[in-house]
């Protein structure tokens, strides 16, 4: 899993040195993306506990989908460069949702870690913070993650990043909670797959 992460997280730490920039925009959203990584990184070595293994061809097009996502998020921010600011700065609520998000999504990734004890493999419902409400809360915060990269870079792009990110997350977090529902009888049907109280 770190192989996943570790050249999307090399490339936000090398944007600080290939494109150097007084502009805050970019350099909040360079930030965002390294953090963004760096911390998936340390759930890799310090969170996460995995019950299976991965097909190689499967961590080719994640590792390439996440180096690409990363790569393209900041450089088409240096298009930017040069151009006066929005008109409506959105780049400190971004910074705001980046950080409920980014928060959201390690504690929930916590909460998911603590259901197994080492070595275990075996699936549970998983209970406190939101997911007494959604199956999938951490991908709810992935989307405010996201959102707040979106509202830092204000570009087309990243807006495009972030749809396209909610709707793969929604997709999955629909398939997951049908999952939870086949496997475990006593899984509760009010616990949503996304939004709670409503999908």
């Amino acid at each position: 899993m770190l192989l996943l992460y570790t050249p999307a997280f090399l490339v936000g730490v090398a944007s600080f040195w290939l494109y150097p920039a007084d502009d805050s925009s970019f350099l909040f959203l360079k930030s965002a993306v390294t953090i963004h990584f760096f911390k998936r990184l340390f759930e890799v070595i310090f969170i996460h506990k995995y019950s299976g293994e991965m097909s190689l061809d499967t961590i080719i097009i994640i590792l390439v989908s996440y180096f690409f996502v990363s790569l393209s998020l900041i450089y088409t921010q240096t298009f930017n460069q040069g151009l006066s600011e929005p008109s409506i700065d959105l780049k400190y609520l971004g910074i705001v949702l980046f950080l409920i998000g980014i928060s959201g999504n390690f504690y929930h990734h916590y909460l998911l870690s603590k259901l197994r004890t080492k070595g275990e493999k075996e699936y549970k419902i998983p209970k406190g913070g939101l997911f007494e409400l959604v199956i999938c809360p951490h991908y709810l915060f992935e989307i405010l993650e996201f959102l707040g990269i979106s509202l830092i870079s204000q570009t087309l792009y990243s807006f495009s990043v972030t749809l396209g990110s909610a709707l793969y997350l929604m997709c999955r977090s629909y398939v997951t909670r049908k999952w939870y529902v086949s496997k475990f009888e006593d899984f509760p049907k009010e616990v949503k797959a996304f939004i709670p109280f409503v999908f």
